[in-house]
């Protein structure tokens, strides 16, 4: 996955039949930049909203189903996998 096959990925996968317009895709793919915000903020704080990150992983696995794994780990640095993998290990989705 790269920058120019990264949209295209996502829109393949997409299945949230109450979406109805662009912004709905945009707002679940946004997800994405929060579960990474709340990632960097336990890495420098040590505050983890554990709730807040499952909810979100919860919307994105039901909405881009398995395909949810690589668009995380694209847009996260690796410094950040190991804490995904836990959570991802968690709800036994790796």
């Amino acid at each position: 996955m790269n920058e120019s096959n990264y949209l295209l990925f996502a829109i393949k996968f997409y299945d949230n039949p109450q979406a109805v317009t662009k912004d709905d895709f945009e707002d679940d793919l946004k997800r994405i930049k929060y579960i990474k915000r709340l990632l960097k903020r336990y890495k420098n704080t040590g505050e983890l909203k554990t709730h807040l990150i499952l909810n979100h992983l919860t919307v994105l696995f039901n909405v881009f189903n398995e395909a949810a794994i690589p668009l995380l780990f694209y847009n996260l640095e690796r410094e950040l996998w190991p804490y995904i993998k836990r959570f991802l290990l968690f709800l036994n989705r790796i």
